[in-house]
């Protein structure tokens, strides 16, 4: 199993989500720190979630971290998180840098 079906598995499990999109953006990174030949080493995370509703954005992304566990956290160098109650769709971009 993938890094990439790992964590969506995770999520799936834990929230039963109306969206989830795990996207792995390694490729992007090429020649930077944390690139691991064969990708799976960035990733961003779009997920909307009945389990998300009222939280802040904090309590979501320790939510999600907590969900994926941390063994498999400490394989990968860098989650972009994108979380919010269900009724958001994701092109609310709430936690969309800047």
């Amino acid at each position: 199993m993938t890094r990439t079906e790992k964590i969506r598995d995770a999520l799936e499990k834990a929230f039963n989500p109306n969206v989830l999109d795990v996207l792995d953006e390694s490729e992007a990174h090429r020649g930077h720190s944390g690139y691991q030949d064969g990708g799976e080493s960035h990733f961003r995370v779009v997920i909307r979630a009945n389990g998300l509703s009222g939280l802040s954005r904090i309590a979501r992304h320790r939510a999600v971290h907590e969900a994926i566990g941390k063994p498999l956290m400490a394989e990968i160098h860098a989650l972009a998180i994108d979380a919010d109650g269900a009724e958001n769709g994701p092109e609310d971009g709430r936690d969309q840098p800047a």
